[in-house]
């Protein structure tokens, strides 16, 4: 821990990191928010919504804010007024969802699923349709897509892998495989560098780690409590922000501990790919 430094503290859960227009953007699980926080540690809510959990954010390249509002299976939009609307049902194609990536073509994914069975992605195409993708996923978690558009990368927590796909020309995906076998420590949130590597974060194991392709470790840094997300931003994307918690189990997630804290480390190789602003 002597690398990082708290930014912000006396949070429930923080998860869904974004780098969105010189602030960290969050979802704040367990409060109906989402905050977003300056480099200096000065925050703001920037919107409520109607789920405790899970739900995650991103954008569409116009500039509106996205929300899977996660247990009623819809992706929300937010207008100009501030109005959140139904962008997406996905309620048919599994109960829950949980993380989202809008890549640079414009193309929407979303992956969920429940406890008891197996996860699913879904694309949501810039005119609006919606089709399933993928499935027979781990518990999907994180997601992060390449700089060329070419490959989706998500986090299969229960199989404790990072796993690929290709993105075919109409979004689909295909040729799946396993990215990087990470040794049984489960990946939740994660993204990318310039150099290809990714950054995940992990409950079980209280750190945020660096793999390359294959799963050699790079970099750790271990924290005195549970990681469930991390992002690379700033002004020059080198900073990498870790939203971590104590953790208890899933039934003490909506309870009265604020535990929660933003830290942040400085980088030597830039976040890349998507999501990104």
């Amino acid at each position: 821990m002597s690398d990082t430094q708290v930014l912000l503290s006396g949070l429930a859960f923080g998860e869904s990191p974004r780098w969105h227009q010189g602030r960290l953007w969050f979802s704040h699980w367990g409060t109906n928010e989402i905050i977003a926080v300056d480099p200096q540690g000065e925050s703001e809510v920037v919107a409520h919504v109607p789920t405790s959990l899970p739900f995650c954010i991103d954008w569409l390249h116009d500039g509106r804010l996205l929300v899977v509002s996660g247990r009623e299976g819809l992706l929300l939009r937010q207008e100009p007024s501030g109005e959140l609307v139904t962008h997406a049902t996905l309620s048919h194609l599994a109960p829950i969802w949980n993380e989202i990536v809008v890549d640079g073509r414009g193309n929407i994914y979303v992956n969920g699923g429940a406890f008891d069975a197996p996860g699913v992605i879904a694309l949501i195409t810039p005119d609006g349709a919606v089709r399933q993708v993928a499935d027979g996923l781990a518990f999907p978690n994180g997601m992060a897509v390449t700089p060329d558009n070419r490959t989706l990368i998500v986090a299969e927590s229960h199989a404790t892998c990072l796993t690929a796909f290709d993105i075919d020309a109409d979004g689909n995906l295909s040729r799946r495989r396993v990215w990087a076998d990470l040794a049984g420590l489960a990946p939740d949130g994660i993204c990318l560098d310039a150099e290809g590597a990714i950054w995940y974060a992990t409950v079980p194991g209280m750190c945020c780690a660096r793999v390359k392709e294959g799963g050699d470790v790079l970099q750790k840094i271990q924290l005195d409590r549970a990681c469930f997300a991390c992002m690379l931003g700033g002004e020059d994307k080198r900073t990498l922000f870790m939203l971590a918690a104590e953790w208890h189990g899933f039934e003490h997630m909506s309870g009265q501990e604020r535990s929660g804290q933003i830290l942040i480390a400085n980088m030597p190789v830039p976040g890349a790919g998507w999501p990104y602003e």
